[in-house]
């Protein structure tokens, strides 16, 4: 029988095998959530807060199990599970906090005798989710999708299984009705039926924006609503004033986090050639003091890549990087031991035409490229398909502003500080890192029925 494999990263062993569910088996899942979703919505939202409180304490008792499960299947650092499984809980306090607010009934004065917008679910939202962040994907969308008054199906990557069944087994013990949350184990190629589905109102996806363009097709063909969270090349802009030591700590802090497999970590340093020495510098030592090995059996900065496949695939952009130019500062080199490793990397006089320059790379290698000036620097960050996080380091706190909110072509743009993503402000991205928003409470209004309502007498 065909099955789902989870390999450990750091020696390339078989954690286990799960086999996939047939047609039958999904049209069953997919069932039970149409059925649960139609009680659930008809619930309170202080009524569904109550389930979803249970669930964050129950993660925050169960993080460390949690965190170690994630080492397992996709070599996270342990540490920085137990951040990622606290930030769930914070997400689904969050939303049960603050749902009433964001999804209460607006008055509109139109002269009538009453005029409104209510918002009212869709149905059963179906969650293509990757492996970087298997917690932190899946809670950020439930939290807001679930206390919608939808029920949420999700489809994770393959090689995080063990953890798709573990938020599975943890919401049933929260007591959430059965069919609210469902596991689909399907591969990738199996998953346009399921979109097609009659059961299923809405996609969200996060992934790479070749899986987004195949999931946007599909669901437009049956016009069902997407939001698609897709590939990033983030550019962290130097200025010539900013303050280089933090900045360097900064950008290697972003770049190296979660073994720098993230769609909004830094990738490309856009630096301005009047600092540019004394910032290679500064991001050389931050790099050098990084360690890296299994994270299960030491307390690493960095842990394995998630598959050796693709630790390959980042190896051969650097090597055709450096074919055309690109200049190794530091690391650039397969280890000998077993497992998919990758060292902490930088290139540096990264030129347009380079796969450093023009595409995702999705481990812990640094692009530097270098501009004449401030101008040069922001058409150099803007000059990507990519547009899903930007940030500028700057002393000019004005100056910064200005750039970040007018000038950088990215949905989420940071000054002095690493793009990440909170429960409390909108996260997406433009141009081909995708559309539609998570979080906030533009997030929260993604996945429901925006209805207006009017009654003349």
């Amino acid at each position: 029988m065909p099955a789902l494999q989870s390999v450990n990263p750091a020696d390339n062993t078989l954690v286990q095998s799960y086999p996939i569910h047939d047609t039958e088996a999904i049209a069953g899942r997919l069932n039970k959530a149409v059925q649960a979703q139609a009680a659930w919505s008809a619930l309170s939202f202080d009524e569904r807060a109550v389930y979803l409180n249970r669930v964050a304490a129950l993660l925050r008792e169960d993080k460390q199990r949690l965190a170690e499960l994630a080492a397992l299947e996709m070599g996270k650092p342990v540490k920085q599970g137990i951040a990622e499984v606290e930030k769930c809980a914070w997400v689904c306090e969050h939303y049960a906090a603050n749902a009433s607010t964001f999804l209460g009934n607006e008055p509109v004065d139109t002269g009538s005798k009453k005029t409104f917008v209510s918002f009212q679910p869709l149905g059963v939202v179906l969650a293509i989710m990757p492996w970087n962040f298997p917690y932190w994907q899946v809670f950020r969308s439930f939290a807001p999708i679930v206390m919608g008054g939808n029920a949420y199906v999700l489809k994770h990557a393959s090689n995080v299984t063990g953890c798709a069944l573990a938020m599975e087994e943890l919401i049933t013990r929260a007591g959430l009705p059965e069919g609210i949350f469902e596991c689909l184990l399907v591969p990738g190629s199996e998953v346009e039926p399921v979109i097609k589905h009659p059961a299923i109102a809405a996609i969200t996806l996060t992934g790479s924006t070749a899986a987004g363009k195949k999931v946007a097709a599909a669901a437009g063909s049956v016009l069902k609503k997407c939001v698609l969270e897709l590939g990033g090349s983030d550019a962290y802009v130097i200025l010539e004033d900013a303050n280089i030591a933090e900045a360097a700590e900064t950008c290697v802090n972003s770049r190296l986090n979660n073994s720098g497999q993230s769609c909004v970590s830094a990738k490309r340093f856009v630096v301005v050639e009047a600092v540019r020495e004394a910032f290679e510098a500064a991001m050389l030592q931050q790099m050098q003091s990084r360690t890296y090995g299994a994270p299960l059996k030491g307390a690493f900065n960095i842990g394995p890549m998630a598959r050796v496949d693709l630790r390959d695939e980042l190896h051969q952009q650097v090597t055709k990087s450096i074919a055309a130019g690109a200049q190794v500062l530091c690391g650039a080199e397969i280890p000998a031991e077993a497992g998919a490793y990758y060292p902490p990397s930088i290139l540096t006089d990264v030129r347009k035409g380079m796969p450093a320059y023009d595409e995702e790379l999705f481990g812990p290698v640094a692009a530097i490229i270098y501009a004449k000036d401030e101008a040069d620097a922001i058409r150099i960050a803007n000059d990507s398909i990519y547009g899903l996080g930007a940030a500028v380091f700057t002393t000019d706190l004005e100056k910064g502003e200005r750039i970040a909110a007018t000038q950088l072509q990215a949905g989420n743009c940071f000054v002095n500080g690493v793009v990440r993503s909170d429960p409390r402000v909108p996260f997406g991205g433009v141009k081909e890192s995708g559309y539609g928003r998570e979080l906030g409470v533009f997030g929260m209004r993604e996945f429901v029925n925006i209805k207006t309502v009017w009654i003349d007498h």
